[in-house]
């Protein structure tokens, strides 16, 4: 039992680690090539590795079993939506310079996660959660308040549409992975819409003849896919609440990437509402680790 607790452990703390500081280096990398183009590689390249996986781990019966399910379909599509509108949102704030904003999303995503939990599953509240969610509608307020033009709207975008997203996803109950392919599968055509014109353009950085950076741009495809597969492993092993407490080491990494890196400008307004979000995010965790 510990060696499966450890194990999962080990897996989710990789899954994070990648989230927070691979991601954030390998897409800030290439985010020369403008959000646009990057968008379309990282829904094209995600969904090409998932039918090789898919087929790898012989689970093509299951998608057609989910796929006969229209209630399944529906949900799918809603969550294919969110997640496109996660991954977009989140990579052009990587592109524009806006990590740390991006980072104050997942920050706050798992208390919003806890609202949503509450209003749509009549899941319980007590009074530490409250005051976490109360805390995270203050910062936001206080941004809004005293600096609308900084207000990190990317940060609430990728937070409420990741919240939205695992919510959808819980609803419908279907296989992780091949959820995410069937997700991928609704994007495709729209990706692939989107790379002709930007090819038929000449716009596009992918081409034949550079072969070594197209390559690169493939791998946009892996760094979506390996990090979920990680971290949703850890969580079958040693369950939400703990793999919610070290989950954080994403938004951790990607602040710091951001902050210290990157040398993101970091008003004082915006610390403020940080280190509320941190007090929120302590009192959380602190009642999470309480009930596990």
């Amino acid at each position: 039992m510990k060696k499966e607790f450890n194990k999962g452990l080990l897996l989710t703390s990789l899954g994070s680690f990648w989230w927070g500081f691979i991601g954030v280096i390998y897409f800030e990398y290439v985010a020369f090539i403008g959000h646009i183009e990057l968008v379309v590689h990282r829904c094209l390249w995600t969904a090409v590795m998932l039918i090789i996986t898919t087929t790898f781990f012989s689970k093509w019966n299951l998608f057609f079993e989910i796929i006969k399910n229209k209630n399944n379909l529906v949900g799918l599509f809603i969550s294919g939506f969110l997640i496109f509108v996660n991954w977009a949102v989140w990579i052009y704030a990587v592109a524009s310079e806006r990590i740390i904003d991006a980072s104050f999303g997942y920050f706050i995503m798992p208390i919003i996660s806890v609202l949503l939990g509450y209003i749509f599953f009549r899941e319980k509240l007590n009074k530490k959660r409250i005051f976490s969610i109360s805390l995270v509608f203050i910062s936001i307020l206080i941004l809004i308040f005293f600096s609308l033009k900084s207000l990190p709207w990317v940060g609430l975008i990728v937070a409420l549409s990741w919240a939205f997203y695992n919510l959808v996803r819980k609803k419908i109950n279907v296989d992780t992975d091949v959820g995410l392919l069937i997700e991928s599968l609704f994007i495709l055509p729209f990706a692939l819409i989107a790379f002709y014109l930007i090819a038929k353009n000449g716009f596009n950085d992918f081409s034949l003849s550079n072969p070594g950076f197209s390559l690169f741009l493939v791998l946009a495809g892996p760094m979506t896919v390996i990090p979920l597969f990680l971290y949703v492993r850890g969580v079958e092993l040693i369950g939400l609440g703990p793999t919610g407490m070290i989950f954080y080491i994403t938004p951790t990494l990607q602040f710091l990437l951001g902050y210290f890196y990157y040398e993101e400008i970091f008003s004082l307004v915006k610390f403020i509402s940080f280190i509320i979000i941190w007090i929120a995010v302590i009192i959380y965790l602190k009642d999470l680790y309480e009930k596990n």
